[in-house]
């Protein structure tokens, strides 16, 4: 059974404080068992694995060294912060290079036990659009807050810089379903208490096949220029609207 699948749907973005601002679009990642990668693509004209094609997976887009396995890093970076090294299968949520161009405001790897049944911890690689930084946050299973075995959520203090109209003092609370014919993620940024953003990620499950994977090309022919551009646009409208323009930490520092 092949584990590795499209997820299709849409995503919503909404802005409550200082200003309002609602965006929402189609869009459809690819979920990637690392195992299974290397090989993936090889049944696929316009599809390929570290090498130029209408659609190409490269490593040097994601954490770490690119001379380092993806696998590897993840399950390193795991270690380092829980002292538990995962045993079993990661599976990435992700944007691909389409036409040339790669990016990902960010990556889900799914960690799973040893049997490939439980999923034990989430590493969300946060990319932060103007400055060209990653971040890696890791969700254990022992800051999971959810009761529900179907879904995981964390709060926790944010502590890297993304948005330019977000300041630093913010509470992140995430959930994740996990993943299955359904993928959902949502995001509420709390800024003493008071909600002032959020995120909803809701995708439903593709099999790969040539007629899906076409598909996804056709219907999204620039799927990741369409991220960047909005993301600009959706900055450009908040700047518009008056929202507060905050520095780069490292930069206030400095100065």
């Amino acid at each position: 059974m092949m584990h590795s699948c499209i997820y299709e749907g849409s995503v919503r973005h909404r802005r409550f404080s200082p200003v309002g601002n609602v965006f929402h679009y189609r869009l459809f990642l690819l979920y990637l068992d690392l195992t299974e990668l290397p090989t993936l693509f090889d049944p696929y004209r316009f599809w390929s694995y570290q090498k130029a094609n209408v659609a190409s997976f490269y490593r040097k887009h994601h954490l770490g060294n690119p001379e380092i396995p993806l696998d590897t890093t993840i399950r390193d970076v795991v270690a380092q912060q829980t002292g538990a090294r995962p045993a079993g299968p990661i599976r990435m949520l992700t944007h691909l290079q389409y036409f040339g161009y790669c990016f990902n405001p960010v990556c889900f790897y799914y960690c799973y036990d040893q049997a490939g049944q439980e999923l034990e911890t989430i590493v969300a690689e946060v990319h932060n659009t103007p400055w060209g930084e990653t971040h890696p946050y890791v969700l254990s299973k022992a800051l999971n807050e959810h009761p529900d075995p179907e879904w995981r959520r964390y709060q926790f203090a944010k502590n890297f810089h993304v948005s330019p109209f977000i300041d630093m003092d913010i509470w992140y609370d995430w959930k994740f379903r996990v993943p299955g014919h359904t993928l959902n993620v949502h995001l509420n940024d709390l800024e003493h208490g008071k909600k002032i953003f959020d995120a909803t990620l809701t995708l439903q499950r593709r099999e790969i096949n040539s007629q899906s994977l076409n598909r996804v090309l056709i219907a999204y022919p620039l799927m990741t220029i369409k991220v960047i551009t909005l993301i600009h646009w959706q900055a450009l409208r908040l700047w518009w609207k008056g929202a507060t323009f905050y520095t780069h930490p490292g930069k206030r520092e400095k100065s």
